[in-house]
């Protein structure tokens, strides 16, 4: 309890309820009510990015790049088997075999197979790895030099 609180007569409970509204009010010096210690003004803070660490920058790409990494992964076999599903490699291996004749032993499987897809998947989301985790890392030192030279990034938050 506060101590205008106390100080305050209370005869019933509906007028002790409005003695602890007035009290609030009283107390805040400004007039306004309050929401059970909380301003009812939101309260906005303006703050300046003026510096971000490249080393936590580099952790944070990494494991977001994996993660991206394997969605690329799954995604790809997904595809894959939706497609076979569909019949469009069986398709296409009779269209080409239409065009091509049948002298020539051509099998679109051997080329598009589910594990020379995945594999060259994998193979891609290794370099994305390396790719990411190196540009970004690289983006942060280039923000930390440009934040030096102009003061950095503004950004006003609030307590809503």
């Amino acid at each position: 309890m506060t101590p205008a609180e106390r100080t305050a007569p209370s005869t019933s409970p509906k007028a002790s309820g409005s003695a602890k509204a007035a009290a609030g009010r009283a107390a805040d010096g400004a007039g306004r009510p309050q929401r059970q210690g909380v301003d009812s003004v939101p309260r906005r803070v303006r703050l300046t990015l003026a510096r971000v660490d490249p080393w936590s920058v580099t952790k944070l790409s990494f494991l977001l790049s994996v993660a991206v990494g394997i969605a690329l992964v799954v995604a790809t076999g997904v595809v894959w088997a939706v497609l076979d599903g569909m019949g469009v490699f069986s398709d296409l291996d009779g269209l080409l075999r239409d065009v091509v004749g049948d002298e020539v032993d051509l099998n679109l499987l051997d080329y598009v197979g589910f594990g020379r897809v995945i594999s060259l998947a994998t193979v891609i989301a290794v370099v994305d790895v390396v790719l990411l985790t190196a540009l970004s890392t690289l983006a942060a030192f280039l923000y930390n030099v440009c934040a030096a030279l102009v003061g950095g990034l503004h950004v006003t938050l609030s307590d809503d």
